[in-house]
């Protein structure tokens, strides 16, 4: 079995769109998520996406184990299994993989060794307008499952795609719609249960 360096990530649409969409509601705040999918092959197909947290809570791990367990018992039954993490920092030109998202990529990286972690690239992002760049706006992690240490290393940008070219173009007009003031996290939900954490509706 291939370790996470070596495995290639497409991600769908609609996952890396609400991704996105959760980091700027939320543009003074670190944010993160996990991304949900399955193994085929050498490559890590994610489908979906739950946004977790955007407050003080990103870092503690009692709210973030009900989150993960809610979201396993949800989505084992379409097959699907937590395959990476997502973190956008608070500072809009901090690039740096810190503390906070080694450890919950870690936690993740227990329960599925090709896991990877995406860090918003904002700089990239805020340059989609100009250019017709068809990869994500993140930097893509991955860790070497075959390997004692528990370094996350950059792995090239070819490493992950996107399932539809149009993603970016999608993402923009989303953006301009200003679509991110739908989006709920699991902060959102745990303040009021009423609240859909799977964002069902939000690409209706």
């Amino acid at each position: 079995m291939s370790n996470g360096g070596e495995c290639r990530y497409v991600i769908g649409q609609n996952a890396y769109i609400k991704l996105v969409l959760h980091a700027l509601k939320h543009k003074t705040s670190a944010v993160n998520g996990v991304l949900l999918g399955r193994l085929s092959g050498d490559i890590v197909e994610i489908t979906d996406s739950v946004p977790l947290f955007h407050s003080s809570q990103i870092g503690l791990l009692p709210p973030l184990e009900i989150a993960l367990i809610m979201i396993e018992e949800y989505y084992s039954s379409q097959g699907l299994s937590i395959v990476g993490y997502f973190h956008a920092n608070e500072r809009f030109d901090d690039l740096e993989l810190g503390t906070v998202a080694k450890n919950i990529a870690d936690h993740v990286h227990r329960y599925f060794p090709q896991a990877a972690v995406l860090l918003l690239d904002n700089k990239k992002l805020g340059s989609l307008r100009n250019k017709r760049d068809k990869t994500p706006a993140v930097q893509v992690y991955a860790r070497d499952s075959s390997s004692s240490s528990r370094i996350w290393k950059q792995v090239e940008s070819d490493h992950m795609t996107t399932k539809e070219p149009s993603a970016n173009i999608v993402l923009l007009d989303f953006i301009s719609s200003e679509k991110w003031n739908d989006i709920v996290d699991f902060d959102d939900h745990l303040d009021d249960i009423t609240k859909d954490w799977l964002n069902s509706q939000l690409f209706k």
